[in-house]
C-alpha cells in the first residue's frame, strides 16, 4: 500500500484506490461521493443521450457553447468535434476534482474549464469576453440544489442566452421542466431509454 492510501481514512482510501484503478470512472465516481446532490447521476450519460441531446443544435451558428456539470467530459469531446475551428466550450463545475481532469486530458485551444457556479454564468462568459452564449447544457439534478439554486441558475441561464438560443437539459425526473417553464418561450420534450437511468430531455429556447 502506497505512503498516500496509508494515511487516508479509510473512506478517503477506498475514493482514491477508485480513482487510480478505474481513470475516469473513478474520477467520476469520487466526484459523486463528495458532491452527491451536485452531480445528477453515478453513471456518465451514453452516447446516444449525448447524440439525442445535442441534435438540435445549429452548429453553424454556435459561437459559445457553455455546460454546467461537465464531469469527467462526457459531453465535452462530442461537442468539441462538432463545433466550429473559432467557437469556446466553457464548461463550469464546482468540483475542482472534475475541472482538474479536464485540464490535464483535454487539450483544445477552444476549451475554458471554469471552477465556479453556474449561478454566475453570465459573470463568467463575460469575463471570458463573451457577451452571450448560444447553448448552455445542464445535467445538474434541479430538483435537489440547496437553497433555492435551481431557480436562480434557470433565470440566470436565460439572461445569459442570445435571443434564439437554447438551454439543453437532460434529467431523471420531469421536474426540470418547472424551474425552465417560467422563463422560456418554448420547451421541447425528448426521452432517451438508452440511459442509466433513462431520462427527460428538454430544450428551452429563447425567443428571438
Amino acid at each position: 500500500m502506497t505512503n498516500s492510501l496509508a494515511k487516508a481514512p479509510i473512506w478517503g482510501r477506498i475514493k482514491l484506490r477508485a480513482a487510480r484503478t478505474f481513470g475516469a470512472w473513478g474520477v467520476f465516481f469520487k466526484g459523486f461521493l463528495k458532491h452527491p446532490v451536485m452531480v445528477g447521476s453515478i453513471i456518465p450519460s451514453s452516447a446516444v443521450t449525448v447524440k439525442k441531446m445535442l441534435e438540435p443544435v445549429n452548429w453553424s451558428e454556435c459561437d459559445v457553447f457553455v455546460e454546467y456539470g461537465p464531469g469527467i467530459g462526457t459531453f465535452c469531446r462530442p461537442v468539441l468535434e462538432r463545433m466550429k475551428p473559432d467557437a469556446t466550450l466553457i464548461v463550469i463545475d464546482l468540483n475542482p476534482d472534475f475541472i482538474d481532469y479536464l485540464s490535464k486530458t483535454i487539450r483544445d485551444s477552444r476549451f475554458y474549464p471554469i471552477h465556479g457556479s453556474a449561478a454566475d454564468v453570465q459573470q463568467i462568459i463575460r469575463d471570458l469576453g463573451h457577451d452571450k452564449a448560444d447553448y448552455i447544457l445542464s445535467g445538474l439534478p434541479f430538483s435537489t440544489l440547496p437553497n433555492q439554486l435551481g431557480p436562480k441558475i434557470a433565470k440566470e441561464t436565460y439572461d445569459a442566452l442570445r435571443p434564439g438560443g437554447a438551454f439543453l437539459v437532460y434529467q431523471f425526473v420531469k421536474r426540470a421542466r418547472d424551474f425552465m417553464a417560467p422563463h422560456f418561450d418554448r420547451i421541447d420534450n425528448g426521452y432517451s431509454i438508452w440511459n442509466i437511468l433513462p431520462c427527460h430531455l428538454f430544450w428551452g429556447w429563447k425567443k428571438k
